[in-house]
């Protein structure tokens, strides 16, 4: 039986790109998004829910949904986040602040927390959490996103503690920076607090990488069938950084 597999954010971006991936590998792909156009978007033969990953009573339907038409689970890619707001961080405010802790760490941990009985009575499975080198190192003027993605680094490595036991593994990717729309918002909202160009911060981030450049979405992709597969079968509790190796996370701009 082909591999069943649940990406959340999974209509745009980084989790579209995992869904295609994990198409291509065989595996039977669900994705769960926000985004109705994006999800009406999708290949037919995917099943789709909307769901929000920061609404607990949406996540509890969205896996007795998966549940009862596939009858268990093999993979969860934990992949919902949000870019949060571009400030110092006496200018963040505190509704901005939950918000993009309720999507990136607060949903990841109500997506594992909904999953976790189901892989536990199978005796095997594979859980993925999209994190980023700003949840490494930090990153100046986005406080928010990256203690959440601090913060789910911590909840991994818990989680391959717990599960393991149980036969499944836990592992968390840690993408650089991606090229892509969410990317954009990022570079334009830092070149207009700098008063800089957005090609001048793109080439920032991409020479904090010794190869200088941004990583895309298959890259991100490609590590996740991995880390599914068998020949990833006694690898858990890892932190893996697919950023083109980050040696300076904070460049002078």
């Amino acid at each position: 039986m082909s591999s069943r597999v649940l990406i959340t954010a999974g209509a745009s971006g980084v989790g579209r790109a995992m869904a295609e991936a994990f198409d291509a590998s065989g595996a039977r792909v669900w994705i769960a998004d926000v985004d109705e156009v994006a999800l009406a978007g999708c290949p037919d033969h995917w099943q789709r829910s909307r769901a929000d990953v920061a609404d607990e009573a949406a996540v509890s339907a969205l896996f007795r949904e998966v549940e009862a038409e596939w009858g268990g689970l093999d993979v969860l890619c934990a992949n919902a986040g949000i870019a949060g707001p571009t400030a110092p961080i006496e200018d963040v405010r505190l509704d901005d602040w939950r918000t993009c802790l309720a999507v990136n760490l607060e949903g990841a941990f109500l997506c594992s927390k909904h999953a976790a009985p189901v892989l536990k009575r199978q005796g095997c499975g594979v859980v993925l959490i999209t994190s980023s080198t700003a949840g490494q190192y930090g990153y100046p003027n986005r406080a928010p996103y990256a203690a959440a993605k601090w913060g789910v680094i911590g909840l991994g490595k818990t989680l391959a503690m717990e599960l393991g036991p149980f036969g499944v593994r836990c592992n968390v990717i840690c993408p650089g920076a991606v090229e892509g729309p969410r990317m954009e918002g990022v570079l334009e909202r830092e070149a207009a607090a700098k008063g800089m160009t957005r090609d001048q911060v793109y080439q920032g981030y991409a020479s904090g990488t010794s190869m200088g450049r941004f990583v895309e979405g298959r890259d991100i992709a490609n590590m996740a069938v991995f880390l599914a597969s068998d020949a990833a079968r006694l690898v858990s509790g890892q932190v893996i950084a697919v950023d083109g190796h980050t040696v300076n996370p904070d460049p002078k701009l």
